[in-house]
């Protein structure tokens, strides 16, 4: 349906309203109904109904919504040839548009799980002309690293229970600085569990000659600004943000009013529950002062060793700002839920929880400036 959807309304005024009513509308059902049954397809199928409770079908609904909405806007951008937005890949031919191009896409094996997700354009262009940016050598050096890190994930469910802490309420028994250590520890299995995957499915893709986004470019641990941090989880998620809402919403523009938009959307996408939408707008509040800090921080001039020296601390202070403020919404999204924050910060206010919270943060800012010494090194070898 989306498909003649496009076919059909792409020209008109209020087509980029349409697709977008129409796919939020199909996202919201796919998690209310928890994907469709299969016997809606045919009495034979309905054997498989018994195994959607072991799946989560709808993720790959949600992924399938996104490159829906990717096919419909490209067409678009395509058919109104006034348009000035990505003309980078209007070079597309009009065949490629076709039903049986839009269906390959949509169920490309390789990306249909869990993606990494690129654009219908991208995709299209590569099926006559495989990607030729890696080498045999080297994409076989990629299925080794994600080896690797496949059996540091064996050790680190072996001998560490983040999780299990993080799922249960035994968090309540225990004191701020064992939840921020849950907390962290989390995040950083979180990252390791979504590297395993966006990278075994994107070494399957490269295989087949479709290069797709690496999803975790850089380390969770090398990040001192959520900017940065989002750039480098689930970037190509990120970069299809950027393309189908930043840009169309009015980029650096109105990027303070953006970021709710975009933020809301992605909770919704991920999931139907109010610990999201409380992590999603906790990010936002926290991103906006760094919005606004970056902003002024580039119309500032050091002249001087003093002025430098000062500028790299202010920098380093907040960076341990922003590491603490990822902490807190990524607690409230994953671990202790929204309710628990208000139980937390009063534990953190209290006597004995102050030296904790000191302690934290200057672990943080000590990390932010090993960041910054690091990156120093890195582009002095550059």
């Amino acid at each position: 349906m989306n498909f003649f959807l496009v076919k059909i309304f792409a020209r008109t005024k209020y087509f980029v309203y349409m697709l977008w009513i129409f796919n939020i509308a199909i996202l919201l059902l796919n998690r209310v109904y928890e994907g469709y049954s299969f016997t809606l397809f045919g009495a034979n199928l309905a054997f498989l109904d018994s195994y959607r409770g072991t799946f989560r079908w709808h993720i790959c609904f949600n992924l399938v919504i996104l490159r829906m909405i990717s096919f419909g806007l490209d067409y678009h951008w395509f058919s109104d040839q006034d348009s000035r937005f990505d003309q980078k890949e209007r070079s597309v031919p009009i065949d490629k548009y076709s039903f049986n191009i839009y269906l390959s896409y949509l169920i490309y094996a390789p990306l249909y799980i869990a993606g990494p997700i690129t654009s219908f354009n991208a995709f299209a262009m590569q099926l006559d002309i495989p990607q030729k940016n890696h080498s045999v050598g080297q994409i076989a050096w990629y299925g080794v690293r994600w080896a690797i890190s496949l059996f540091l994930m064996e050790i680190l469910t072996h001998f560490f229970y983040y999780n299990s802490y993080a799922s249960s309420d035994i968090w309540k028994n225990l004191s701020p600085l064992e939840i921020f250590i849950i907390g962290y520890g989390v995040i950083n299995f979180m990252w390791l569990k979504f590297s395993l995957i966006w990278r075994f499915f994107r070494f399957w893709s490269l295989i087949g000659g479709v290069e797709t986004p690496e999803n975790m470019p850089r380390c969770v641990n090398d990040c001192y600004d959520l900017e940065s941090f989002w750039k480098s989880w689930h970037a190509s998620f990120n970069k299809w943000l950027v393309r189908y809402m930043y840009i169309p919403l009015g980029g650096s523009q109105r990027k303070l009013l953006n970021v709710w938009v975009i933020f809301t959307f992605v909770a919704l996408w991920h999931d139907l529950e109010w610990k999201l939408i409380c992590w999603a707008w906790l990010t936002c509040i926290f991103l906006i002062p760094e919005i606004v800090i970056k902003s002024a921080a580039k119309t500032f001039q050091v002249r001087s060793a003093l002025g430098g020296f000062i500028f790299r601390e202010l920098s380093a202070i907040s960076g341990a700002v922003t590491i603490t403020c990822l902490m807190v919404a990524n607690l409230a999204g994953y671990v202790i839920g929204p309710n628990g924050i208000n139980w937390l910060i009063s534990r953190l206010l209290q006597k004995d929880g102050l030296h904790v919270l000191c302690g934290i943060f200057t672990s943080f800012y000590i990390g932010t400036k090993l960041m910054f010494h690091i990156r120093d090194a890195k582009q002095k070898c550059w």
